[in-house]
């Protein structure tokens, strides 16, 4: 190889090594997530584990006081608050059936029936809420009361009851606001099916929690 070849290649190799110099910070700013999952997904599951702690301490601290609360009341006859309770589920599983038609059909680019799919979930999440407020209006004229017993004996029936279910209802009222922001958003071309995916996620886990929370506090608090 002459030298002038030898130049010529010297000359593009430092070319080269300029060119991948400039190019590694973008590089490495559109490098994908190692754990291959999207940053909004996965702060949303981040966001779920600390969740599910919060709720998984509320419960063990209401297991705690009603096992070792020898006057615990159990107040609720099946007829009618666990009738309203048993309602008020059937609600909120469909509701998470209706969510997953939004997600499925966000993903097939069906824009018109994942907002009707959208729809009918916040739909339902209001109506979750109506009866739950319900319920507890119904309550509140009894004498219920979070440090109040009408029946006599234990009041921390009525701090746990009020709380944890205040806690739940207070996720799912937020749940329909993000749900109903996601929708117009979608609607406008603003998110996209990840986005949709992502609300999901939230909502099943309301969803889940209160498969916890009705048998607990309703199903064994019955007579």
């Amino acid at each position: 190889m002459s030298e002038l070849e030898m130049a010529a290649g010297s000359g593009h190799t430092i070319a080269a090594h300029g060119v991948a110099a400039h190019a590694t910070p973008h590089a490495l700013a559109m490098e994908p997530s190692p754990y291959r999952v999207g940053s909004g997904k996965m702060a949303m599951w981040l966001f779920i584990i600390a969740d599910a702690a919060t709720f998984g301490a509320c419960l063990f601290v209401y297991g705690f006081l009603r096992l070792t609360s020898p006057d615990w009341v159990r107040p609720f006859v099946f007829s009618p608050t666990i009738i309203n309770g048993m309602i008020m589920t059937f609600v909120l599983l469909t509701s998470s059936l209706t969510m997953l038609g939004a997600v499925l059909a966000a993903k097939a680019g069906r824009t018109s029936s994942c907002l009707n799919w959208l729809g009918a979930t916040i739909l339902l999440g209001i109506i979750f809420a109506v009866l739950h407020l319900r319920e507890w209006s119904s309550m509140i004229r009894e004498g219920w009361r979070p440090f109040q017993n009408p029946m006599g004996g234990s009041v921390q029936f009525g701090a746990a009851f009020f709380s944890i279910t205040g806690l739940h209802l207070l996720h799912v009222i937020s749940g329909v606001v993000a749900i109903a922001v996601i929708a117009i958003g979608y609607k406008r071309g603003r998110f996209q099916a990840s986005n949709v995916e992502v609300t999901g996620l939230y909502w099943h886990f309301v969803d889940l929690v209160w498969m916890f929370v009705f048998p607990l506090l309703y199903l064994l608090n019955s007579h």
